[in-house]
């Protein structure tokens, strides 16, 4: 190469490098994008929106609401990771990100993310309609092991959070359900409700409304405690079956993001946690605030990768 054409390559990559410095100075000078990863009405949806609202003060520029169902997420997630590393596409990432790699689904994971910040997390729980003749998960398992492999039992998505919390609770207490996947909580609460399903697992929170007018009861929570807003629901351990499989979420963006980009993302994401406006939203819809920093939410992924692995090997959850 000639000193000519070097030193013109050299000048054309300094530029480069100073308008994307500027860019990321000059961050958002545009609208921010969450995409969210599963079909409009779930907790996700809801965390997502009630954050883009919530962050709008924080902000120059307005924040928008994509919904990119299917897959179990990963069509969603990948979408961020297809798009340029600028910030301007943030994803809302949850659970469903630390199982499918056991899957063999995807070829991500977390570690693809800057994960930003948690902003929330639930327990999961079985649900049925209000007129069910069962009255207890006691009910719902004698009649699972009655009829083995019929009861039908919707959930989020094949190989979604609410699936693997159904393959748990079905380890434990020793029955066989007909597993049902919908693209999200709301799908699977609407089928519920038209009879198209018996039961559905999900977080409490998401079939709070139905629940409480009078449509849906829930039958227990797979928590460690009884879940806030639903005091009267016993747990599963309660009940002797040793389950305790939650949803979280959060924010993350492209792990190449610059880092006057995610500086700002982070800076955002902490002063939008702590308004009352985003926790009242949250409360509002029976769904918990959780904040964690990007060490502790990154800590988190990691840890449930390596549980959700374990039990798809045990269980051969295809």
């Amino acid at each position: 190469m000639r000193r000519s054409e070097f030193l013109a390559l050299a000048s054309a990559a300094a530029c480069a490098a100073f308008a994307s410095g500027a860019a990321a100075q000059s961050f958002p000078s545009r609208p921010i994008e969450i995409v969210v990863p599963v079909a409009p009405g779930g907790g996700t949806d809801i965390v997502a929106r009630a954050f883009a609202e919530a962050a709008q003060k924080y902000l120059p520029q307005p924040v928008l609401v994509l919904n990119r169902p299917g897959a179990s997420g990963a069509i969603g997630m990948q979408e961020v990771l297809n798009a340029r590393p600028d910030g301007y596409k943030v994803g809302l990432v949850y659970s469903d990100l630390a199982i499918l790699p056991g899957l063999k689904r995807i070829r991500f994971s977390s570690d693809d993310f800057h994960m930003i910040a948690l902003l929330n997390a639930d327990p999961g729980s079985v649900v049925v309609p209000a007129d069910s003749p069962w009255r207890s998960i006691e009910d719902l398992v004698a009649e699972a092991k009655r009829r083995p492999g019929t009861v039908k039992l919707g959930n989020s998505g094949a190989g979604s959070i609410w699936h693997m919390a159904s393959a748990a609770m079905e380890e434990k207490v020793g029955a066989e359900f007909l597993h049902v996947p919908f693209t999200g909580s709301a799908p699977a609460l609407a089928a519920l409700l038209g009879n198209h399903v018996e039961a559905v697992t999900t977080s409490p929170g998401e079939a709070s409304a139905y629940v409480h007018g009078g449509k849906m009861r829930v039958l227990a929570v797979m928590a460690e405690e009884r879940a806030p807003g639903f005091p009267e629901i016993p747990t599963l351990k309660e009940r002797g079956f040793d389950v305790s499989v939650g949803v979280w979420r959060g924010l993350a963006v492209h792990r190449n993001t610059p880092a006057p980009v995610v500086a700002t993302l982070t800076e955002v994401a902490r002063r939008t946690a702590e308004d009352p406006a985003f926790r009242d939203a949250l409360a509002r819809a029976n769904l918990t605030f959780a904040y964690a920093d990007t060490d502790a939410f990154k800590a988190l992924a990691n840890h449930d990768r390596e549980v959700f692995r374990q039990l798809i090997e045990r269980l051969r959850i295809e």
